[in-house]
């Protein structure tokens, strides 16, 4: 009888059964690699209910988990565990950066990425991929417990967060053929609630998109915040055209093909400029028909875009904008909106197909549920000391708790709500904590002097391969506009992506786009089913 050998380093050993001498080597070699290899209980799965199910699941934890699991707090870490809320940039700075053999890092975000949002607007209309600006949480967190999850409340004087998770839920599926039976929604009984102590608290959870509660943004306009963002505008743009194409009237096409901005800061001129481009480069070939109904317009509040700017530089802006096409309507109040209809207080009503919101940033409902803990800014900011710990409501430093980024301001001296800023608090808090693991005897204020922000600059992308750059607040003469100043500008951010994947990705997508043109693909969500039940209902 034969001896099956799947193993490629026993092939050569085993030969047949009958072989005393194979037979040996075999169980010598056996011996001294179980040896080597770490014990695993293995348990058997078993399909019950129709999910599957185990008897033990701490086999399979990292010791972060099995500790947590048996109630203890830390980790035989000297500082304890340090709690990072936010994965933007100055909670994934942090959580890659914190020196994780004194601090048990526990990171709590409800996104599983970090988001390279100065090129944002490119992947809107498909310049770039989104994968190209997104960093996986799960990449870096070796030695790391992390959580999906919202974070609901803090209580400080227990020390100890109130989560909840943040997984969507599972897509229903087909029984069998989907063209043809019911759907069945997947379920799951886990809870969705976790509480989570801490000994050093960083609050980093960024904010919102501000619309100055005017009546109808919420409904009917987008945001450019966040991944999910752009994927909708993209597919709203095409929708906008595909629909247009169709159309007959042409009121209902100049409708459907004009493109507002509300805003006319970096992000609302970066998109517009992208957009710009894409319905020059690509929709005009795709569309020839359309063109002579798409119109572009930026409204702005403000007498000029740009207006945190050198002023020759927002300028230089206003100038190349109208050059090519697209309208800058400054000193313009929205009073409301409507579903496809912009209301100024002039009382003059706008049609559009798309409307992108970018006039500024609000507290999340996160600092909000802070309300009467901490000390806030007349701009909902949560206040700080010098050296970025948190007040509380009597203006009172509350022990290990800190806050960076958008989210936090400094107590009389207000921060712009920019990566920048976020990105080098980052680096002053872990600095900071790391000296502070090293000589805990000394206190905070004792091994850091308070934080000081060094502007180094703004970027901004206005179209057709031309920027401007502004560093003035380093050097009055430090500004450029122009060719010259797009190669600064995606130099830099080129250099400034985290991974080396997406330094390489990256410029591939610029070339594939110059070459190819932008992709047009919609992965929009069909719906499908609800099509699939009403058959079933009218069946």
């Amino acid at each position: 009888m034969s001896t099956i050998c799947h193993s490629s380093s026993l092939r050569g050993l085993c030969t047949s059964s009958s072989s005393l001498a194979g037979r040996s080597v075999v169980k010598k070699y056996l011996s001294t690699t179980a040896a080597k290899r770490p014990i695993m209980t293995t348990t058997p799965l078993s399909l019950t209910g129709g999910s599957w199910s185990t008897s033990s699941t701490s086999h399979f934890l990292n010791p972060y988990h099995q500790q947590q699991q048996r109630g203890i707090r830390s980790v035989g870490k000297t500082q304890g565990r340090v709690m990072i809320l936010g994965s933007g940039w100055g909670g994934f700075k942090l959580l890659r950066d914190m020196d994780k053999n004194a601090y048990q890092v526990v990171a709590v975000s409800p996104r599983n990425h970090f988001l390279f949002t100065p090129l944002l607007a490119s992947t809107s209309v498909g310049t770039l991929e989104f994968r190209c600006i997104t960093e996986p949480v799960r990449g870096y967190t070796r030695n790391v417990e992390y959580h999906q999850a919202w974070c609901d409340s803090v209580d400080f004087e227990q020390s100890k967060v109130d989560c909840t998770l943040n997984l969507s839920t599972v897509p229903a599926t087909h029984i069998t053929d989907p063209t043809t039976h019911t759907l069945r929604q997947i379920t799951n009984n886990q809870k969705n609630q976790l509480s989570l102590n801490y000994d050093h608290l960083i609050i980093a959870v960024g904010s919102y998109s501000n619309t100055f509660n005017i009546p109808g943004v919420k409904e009917h306009a987008f945001f450019l915040k966040e991944v999910s963002d752009a994927r909708k505008i993209r597919s709203r743009v095409l929708e906008c055209f595909e629909r247009a194409e169709m159309s007959r009237s042409d009121e209902e096409r100049n409708g459907l093909l004009h493109f507002a901005v509300v805003g006319g800061g970096p992000t609302g001129v970066e998109f517009s400029s992208e957009l710009h481009d894409f319905i020059r480069e690509d929709c005009s070939r795709l569309f020839p028909g359309l063109m002579n109904h798409v119109t572009l317009a930026v409204y702005d509040v403000a007498p000029t875009i740009l207006a945190n700017f050198d002023k020759s530089l927002s300028e230089y802006c206003m100038t190349k904008f109208k050059r090519s096409g697209i309208e800058v309507r400054t000193g313009t109040v929205v009073e409301r909106v409507e579903d496809g209809k912009l209301v100024l207080k002039d009382g003059k009503q706008i049609p559009f197909g798309c409307l992108v919101w970018s006039t500024g940033l609000t507290e999340n409902p996160m600092t909000a549920s802070l309300e009467n803990k901490v000390l806030k800014s007349k701009s909902k900011r949560i206040l700080t000391d010098p050296y970025l710990r948190v007040l509380d409501n009597e203006g009172k430093v509350i022990p290990n708790v800190y806050a960076v980024g958008d989210c936090a301001t400094i107590k009389d001296h207000e921060l712009p709500q920019t990566a920048q800023v976020a990105n080098q608090q980052a680096i002053y808090l872990r600095k900071a904590l790391n000296k502070l693991a090293k000589q805990p005897e000394k206190s905070f204020t004792d091994v850091t002097a308070p934080f000081s922000f060094k502007n180094l600059g703004s970027m901004a992308y206005i179209g057709n391969w031309e920027a401007v750059v502004d560093m003035t607040k380093i050097n009055e003469k430090a500004k450029e506009s122009g060719t010259l100043a797009w190669v600064f500008w995606r130099s830099s951010y080129l250099t400034m992506s985290v991974s080396m994947r997406n330094k390489m990705i990256i410029p591939m997508y610029w070339l594939m786009t110059w070459v190819f043109g932008r992709d047009v693909s919609s992965f929009q969500e069909y719906d499908r089913r609800k099509r699939l039940m009403n058959a079933e209902r009218e069946g």
